[in-house]
């Protein structure tokens, strides 16, 4: 039996087709519409899944969308009702998208999927659809569920329980009471966009200090034991405005929001360090919550706040669950997941298998491409490539290049599905390299030169260079690098390290003999790499440790700021040929810059030799 599940309208629109409860396919329309957190109706992925299934619409017994709109548009009526009439702004751009196509999503579906579609469709609440995405795909038999994002239909984060084939959700967080949209609002005010620009924030926070976590409590927000929060609604415009902040939160600040693209001061530093230590004590307080009231010894999370692999980490570090798993797509994406899965095993009752792996598949479930057709594009290029039949000499090429200390695009196997490149479509360098993380920022990435990237190590050497070497092959929690890796650095470095105001000279003092990959305070959010979830790369992190004797990689996403990750081989050619990468290693052909016939520029007549 096939079921189809779909999240939209919001952000990051997704489908995923599973077939008897196992995942077929799954991939974000971003992927394929090229709008970065597209949030249209995902047409392209839903054929996707289809294709890959090689089946037609008609063969789906149910349609399952990832929330209850009806809901969700009750929660927004009575909000501007409450507000008015200070909400014309926000209600008169809203309301008619809702009319126009939101609130009639069931009459949307059938329309798109046409007259051959006789199945089902279904509507589970969007937390539901969470905690379902958290829980079921999970290794685990039974667990605690912690789901925390920006708001749902009325919930905004909430604690359940599941136990084989169904889960519990058992108390709820209420709009507009929201830590998603708490930290959001900083985003906003830091000049990062809102629902992409988090992660950002994040990535700021080692920069800054602390000093504004105590203003944070006193006025913004109550946080209680149970990891339940209070706003003070006096500060935020995200009810009935137009912007998540207001002039009373501009003020207390110390000044209005920062304009994107504008320089980083230490006050933005200093506000992302603050809200991260504020996120990191509700979410601690929220697990600790969930611990008791379920009394189970392992915990499961989704939401878009699960993405914040910083609180992650410090999850894991305190143990209080014996083990964590996360959703790799855990923002609305795995909200189409989740919402076909909760229709499996809640609603149809069908009995689910848990063997001590996760059935994420490692989350390479988007599309793959063969050999013949990635010939065509680099043919369709006018490229010069070398095409590999053996795997080992491949392999063998590309880990020379890495050692070389060239940047290599990696384009092999399926595409991931969830946010993170994690060795399907990925730019890969050398972690010793200290001047690399700025290259790759300026000069392939296209992005703020502050931004960390992220280390692909063998799993069986991840203990010996950061602290905590427990499996992590959904590059989800933050760690710290070992003493033993970590440089001494002299007075005046660390002074530069934790004062320079030039975001560049903080980052050009190497901190550990992995430069590339260690973050200011010594951190690294990590992907370790097995051979079962996903082989080839892990073979090619083995042969680059032969060659150099360093088991890990930088591993960066396979696109530049802006834009999604690459799907298609035409589109890791463009990306290849319009950054300064060195090297494009594509299911087995290799490319060099170098050899082009003009670097840097297509080659006017194709060559593809076989080796």
């Amino acid at each position: 039996m096939y079921i189809l599940g779909i999240s939209a309208f919001y952000h990051d629109s997704a489908a995923v087709l599973l077939k008897d409860g196992r995942i077929a396919a799954a991939a974000q329309e971003e992927r394929f519409s090229r709008i970065k957190n597209d949030s249209g109706y995902p047409r392209e992925a839903i054929a996707f899944c289809l294709r890959h299934a090689g089946i037609d619409i008609k063969d789906v017994a149910y349609v399952v969308f990832y929330e209850k709109t009806l809901l969700k548009f009750d929660r927004l009526l009575e909000t501007y009702l409450a507000l008015a009439p200070n909400c014309w702004s926000s209600f008169s751009h809203a309301i008619p998208l809702w009319l126009h196509e939101k609130l009639f999503i069931k009459r949307k579906i059938l329309r798109e999927l046409g007259r051959e579609f006789s199945g089902k469709i279904v509507f589970p609440s969007h937390h539901e659809s969470h905690a379902a995405s958290a829980f079921f795909p999970s290794p685990f038999e039974r667990a605690a569920i912690l789901t925390v994002d920006g708001v749902g239909e009325w919930a905004t984060a909430s604690i359940g329980q599941g136990s084989g084939n169904q889960i519990r959700l058992l108390e709820e967080l209420a709009f507009p009471h929201s830590v998603g949209l708490l930290y959001s609002a900083f985003t906003y005010f830091t000049g990062f966009r809102v629902n992409s620009g988090e992660y950002k924030l994040m990535g700021l926070a080692p920069y800054g200090r602390g000093r504004f976590a105590d203003l944070i409590r006193e006025k913004l927000v109550r946080i209680f034991p149970d990891g339940s929060i209070r706003l003070n609604m006096e500060y935020f415009d995200f009810c009935g405005g137009l912007t998540m902040t207001n002039r009373k939160f501009a003020a207390l600040f110390g000044g209005p929001p920062r304009r994107p693209e504008t320089p980083i001061t230490q006050r933005e530093m200093d506000l992302a360090a603050s809200i991260q230590i504020v996120t990191e004590e509700i979410i601690l307080n929220m697990a600790h919550h969930a611990r008791e009231l379920t009394g189970e010894r392992d915990l499961v999370m989704a939401g878009g706040v699960a993405l914040n692999c910083v609180c992650n980490g410090k999850l894991r570090e305190s143990g209080m669950f014996d083990d964590i798993w996360i959703q790799p797509a855990a923002g609305d994406a795995g909200g189409a997941l989740g919402a076909a899965m909760f229709l499996h095993y809640q609603l149809l009752e069908k009995e689910r298998p848990v063997s001590g792996h996760d059935a994420q598949q490692g989350s390479f479930l988007g599309p793959e491409y063969t050999k013949e057709q990635i010939a065509a594009a680099i043919r369709q290029a006018g490229a010069e490539a070398v095409f590999y039949e053996n795997e080992a000499d491949w392999l063998h090429r590309t880990a020379e290049e890495l050692a070389s200390g060239n940047v290599v695009g990696w384009f092999q196997g399926r595409m991931e599905f969830g946010p993170r490149a994690l060795g399907g479509r990925s730019i890969l360098a050398d972690p010793r390299d200290k001047a690399m993380q700025t290259r790759l920022n300026l000069k392939i990435k296209f992005r703020e030169s502050f931004r960390p990237f992220a280390p692909s190590v063998l799993a069986e050497r991840a203990g010996e260079i950061f602290e905590d070497g427990r499996e992590s092959p959904y590059m989800l929690n933050v760690t710290h690098l070992r003493e033993s890796v970590r440089l001494s650095n002299t007075a005046e470095e660390r002074r530069i390290m934790q004062e320079a105001p030039d975001l560049i000279a903080r980052l050009n003092v190497p901190r550990s003999n992995y430069p590339a990959i260690t973050h200011l305070d010594y951190s690294a959010r990590v992907q370790t790499v097995d051979a079962d979830r996903n082989p080839v790369y892990y073979r090619l992190l083995r042969e680059f440790e032969r060659l150099t004797g360093c088991p890990l990689l930088v591993n960066t996403s396979f696109n530049v700021r802006g834009e999604p990750i690459v799907n298609t081989p035409e589109e890791a050619l463009n990306c290849f040929f319009s950054t300064d990468m060195d090297v494009l290693a594509i299911g087995g052909f290799l490319l060099k810059k170098s050899e082009q016939t003009r670097p840097g520029r297509i080659a006017p007549k194709p060559t593809i030799h076989l080796d």
